[in-house]
C-alpha cells in the first residue's frame, strides 16, 4: 500500500509544479506585454487573462483621457494663436517652452527652433532684459522691435505656476502713430486758429488806439475780413472732415448725373481762376448719360478740392485739364491735370495727412487749410475708390479719383408717353 501512495504524491507534486510553471509563463507573458502595452493584450486563459483584460481596459481609458487632454491643449493653443497679441511661455529658468507665431514675429524668433532656448540669449534688448530681471511687472515695458524690425512693442510679464512666466506682447506701432497724429492735429488746429486771431487782435488794438484815416481804416477792415474768412474756411473743413469720418459708408442707391457735377465744378473753377488759366473740362464719349452713386455733397467736396488746388498752385497762363472717363471694367476715373509747380517724390506719401504742407507759406498765401486732400482721401475711400497722385517737380501734377464699378451706371433713357 505504501508504494502506490508515494506514486500519487509524486504525481500530485508534479502536477502542481507543472501548473506553477505554466502559471509563471503566463505571468511572464503578461509582464512582456506590460513592457509594450501599445499592442492588444495576450489571449491568456484564467486569472491572468482576466488581469490582462482589466489592465488593458485601464490603459486604453488612460490613453483616451490623454488624447482628450491633448486635443484640449491644442485647441487652447490654437485659440492663443488666433489672438492679435503675442504669447510666450517661460519656465522657471527663463527658457522658452512655447511661443505663438505672433510673438515669434514680434521678437524675430523661430517658434520651433528656438524652443528650450534661454529667452535673454535671443532677445537682448536692454530694456527687456532689465524688465525681466527686475521682477516688477505692474506696468508694461515699451521697446523697439528686436532684430531690426520696424515699430514698437508693448511687453508685459505675468507670473504663474511655480516660477513660470507668461510674456505678452502687443504691436503698438499704429497706436503710437495715431497718438502722434492726434497730438499734431491738436497742435496744428491751435496754430492755424491762433494766427488769424492774433492778427485780428492786433488790428482791433490798432483801431482802438490809433487815429486812422478812412483809407487806413478800410484797409485794416479788409485784412480783418480776410482773416475771418480764413478761420471760417478752416472751421468748415474741420466740420466736413469730422462729419465724413463719423458717418457710415454711403449706400449705392442715390444717383447723380456726372454732367451736372461737371458743370458746377467748371463754374466754380472759372470763378476762382478769374481768367488766369486755360481751363478744359472734358467728359469722354459715352459719359454724357453716366450717373454716379453716393453722397453728392461729398463728391463735390472731393472733386472741388482737387480742382481748386490745381487753380491755386498752377502759375498764371498754365493750362488745367479736368477729365472724366469710363474704364473698361465698368468703373471710372476723375482726373485733374495741371502744369503747376509739381511735388517732390518724398512728399507724395504724406500729402493726405491733415495739415501736411509741402510749402506752408505758399499754402497759406493761396488760402489753403491743409485739410483738402485729407477730405478727398476720406471721401473716395468711403465710396470704395482710390486716390492716385503722380507728380514731378517743375512739371505739374495729376490727381486721379478711381471710382469702382458699383458706383457708376449709364442712365436709362427716359420713357416718353
Amino acid at each position: 500500500m505504501g508504494y502506490p501512495t508515494t506514486i500519487s504524491v509524486a504525481l500530485a507534486a508534479g502536477s502542481v509544479l507543472a501548473l506553477s510553471v505554466v502559471d509563471t509563463l503566463k505571468g511572464y507573458a503578461l509582464l512582456d506585454w506590460l513592457r509594450a502595452p501599445e499592442i492588444d493584450a495576450p489571449p491568456l486563459p484564467g486569472l491572468w487573462g482576466e488581469v490582462a483584460h482589466r489592465v488593458y481596459r485601464v490603459l486604453r481609458l488612460k490613453d483616451r483621457e490623454i488624447e482628450h487632454e491633448r486635443l484640449r491643449l491644442n485647441q487652447f493653443l490654437s485659440g492663443i494663436e488666433a489672438s492679435p497679441n503675442g504669447v510666450m511661455l517661460l519656465d522657471a529658468t527663463e527658457h522658452i517652452t512655447w511661443i505663438s507665431s505672433v510673438a515669434a514675429d514680434h521678437f524675430g524668433l523661430d517658434p520651433q527652433r528656438d524652443l528650450a532656448q534661454r529667452v535673454t540669449n535671443l532677445i537682448r534688448v536692454p530694456a527687456f532684459v532689465q524688465y525681466l530681471a527686475a521682477g516688477d511687472y505692474r506696468d508694461p515695458v515699451h521697446l523697439p522691435m528686436p532684430r531690426g524690425g520696424q515699430g514698437r512693442l508693448s511687453v508685459v510679464v505675468r507670473p504663474y505656476g511655480d516660477g513660470l512666466r507668461l510674456v505678452l506682447s502687443q504691436d503698438i506701432t499704429e497706436r503710437d502713430r495715431a497718438e502722434a497724429m492726434r497730438r499734431d492735429f491738436v497742435a496744428n488746429v491751435s496754430h492755424e486758429i491762433r494766427t488769424p486771431l492774433t492778427v485780428l487782435h492786433g488790428f482791433i488794438e490798432t483801431m482802438n488806439n490809433l487815429p486812422l484815416t478812412e483809407v487806413e481804416r478800410k484797409r485794416v477792415l479788409d485784412l480783418m475780413n480776410q482773416q475771418t474768412e480764413r478761420m471760417q474756411v478752416l472751421v468748415s473743413d474741420l466740420l466736413t472732415l469730422a462729419t465724413i469720418e463719423g458717418s457710415p459708408h454711403p449706400t449705392a442707391n442715390t444717383w447723380m448725373v456726372v454732367a451736372d457735377l461737371f458743370s458746377r465744378l467748371e463754374n466754380d473753377a472759372r470763378g476762382l481762376s478769374k481768367g488766369r488759366h486755360p481751363l478744359r473740362f472734358v467728359l469722354d464719349e459715352g459719359s454724357a448719360d453716366v450717373e454716379l452713386a453716393g453722397v453728392e455733397s461729398e463728391w463735390l467736396s472731393a472733386m472741388g478740392n482737387l480742382v481748386s488746388n490745381a487753380v491755386r498752385y498752377t502759375p498764371e497762363g498754365s493750362a488745367i485739364d479736368v477729365r472724366w472717363r469710363l474704364l473698361p471694367e465698368g468703373g471710372a476715373e476723375f482726373a485733374v491735370m495741371d502744369q503747376g509747380i509739381g511735388i517732390d517724390a518724398e512728399h507724395l506719401p504724406r500729402l493726405t495727412e491733415r495739415f501736411y504742407r509741402v510749402d506752408g507759406s505758399r499754402s497759406r498765401e493761396t488760402g489753403g487749410t491743409g485739410l483738402g486732400l485729407s477730405i478727398v482721401k476720406h471721401v473716395i475711400q468711403r465710396h470704395g475708390g482710390d486716390l492716385r497722385v503722380t507728380s514731378e517737380k517743375g512739371k505739374g501734377s495729376t490727381f486721379t479719383l478711381v471710382v469702382p464699378a458699383a458706383r457708376v451706371r449709364v442712365r436709362a433713357a427716359e420713357r416718353t408717353v
